[in-house]
């Protein structure tokens, strides 16, 4: 019997700029995204019906029916199998967790019936393609333009959430523009990670700002990853409400991840690498 695991990494928006709004109501995005070496994990194993089982740490609340991105991959590709969903990533967050579950689902089984991704993916959702692609790349439009990127070098994070659910839909609705700058074209070069943070820094995400205005424990989240020893630039992740902070080491970043979840033992914290090899 042929098992195929597949990883589904917690995605990353180290930027996101909101450009515009279509006539049809789709909000223009352009972002850098990455992604980090931890996340949700997808087995699959081939099976005449298809079923879902969710586990894990982040399992509570899971559908397990026609409505959950895993379900519905797997409708899309066609592939019948019995799939087994680890659940770490914290849902309704910000860093794509039923999108990199998806991606991960159509990655896997794939591999295991020896076909064809479909092309249209984007029925799945937004960060659907950006995380099929699965390494740091520019995300433009409504999600449908995907460019991979070369030259993004990895980084050191902490990542935090306080452990409530923002509805996407919400925070797109609290934008007071929908029309701002994006990001320079072409991308500019970054010699040195040293080089890439300070622009960074240059960059926004729009989405923050509505995000605490709903969510205001947001604010705090990012304030106490800037506090901590070694934290070079904090900022909210998609629409939230996962903030990441990024340090120049790995030891900083662990020792920030174990001080925030003795500290705050009530939210979701992670030290990672984003954009790992």
């Amino acid at each position: 019997m042929t098992v195929v695991e597949a990883r589904a990494s917690a995605k990353i928006n180290l930027t996101l700029h909101v450009t515009g709004r279509r006539d049809d109501g789709y909000h223009l995005l352009d972002s850098l995204v990455v992604f980090a070496d931890f996340g949700d994990r997808i087995t699959v194993r081939p099976a005449t019906a298809t079923r879902l089982t969710v586990t894990g740490p982040m399992a509570a609340g899971v559908p397990v029916d026609a409505g959950n991105l895993v379900l519905k991959a797997a409708a899309l590709i066609g592939v019948s199998a019995d799939i087994m969903l680890e659940k770490y990533l914290p849902a309704a967050a910000g860093i794509g967790g039923g999108s990199s579950d998806a991606a991960a689902t159509l990655r896997a089984l794939s591999e295991m019936a020896g076909v064809a991704v479909p092309c249209d993916v984007l029925s799945l959702g937004a960060d659907v393609p950006v995380c099929l692609a699965g390494g740091a790349a520019w995300m433009r439009g409504i999600g449908e333009d995907v460019t991979p990127l070369a030259g993004v070098p990895p980084l050191y994070a902490v990542l935090v959430n306080p452990g409530v659910a923002v509805a996407t839909p919400e925070i797109f609705a609290g934008l007071t523009t929908r029309d701002n700058p994006a990001m320079p074209e072409p991308l500019p070069t970054w010699p040195e990670t040293s080089d890439f943070m300070a622009w960074l820094a240059t960059q926004r995400n729009d989405l923050q700002a509505p995000a605490i205005a709903k969510e205001p424990i947001i604010a705090e989240v990012l304030a106490t990853l800037l506090d901590t020893p070694g934290c070079q630039l904090a900022r909210m992740s998609g629409s939230g409400a996962t903030c990441f902070g990024l340090y120049d080491s790995a030891e900083r970043a662990s020792a920030a991840a174990g001080r925030l979840a003795q500290d705050r033992p009530g939210w979701w914290v992670v030290a990672t690498r984003l954009n790992a090899a």
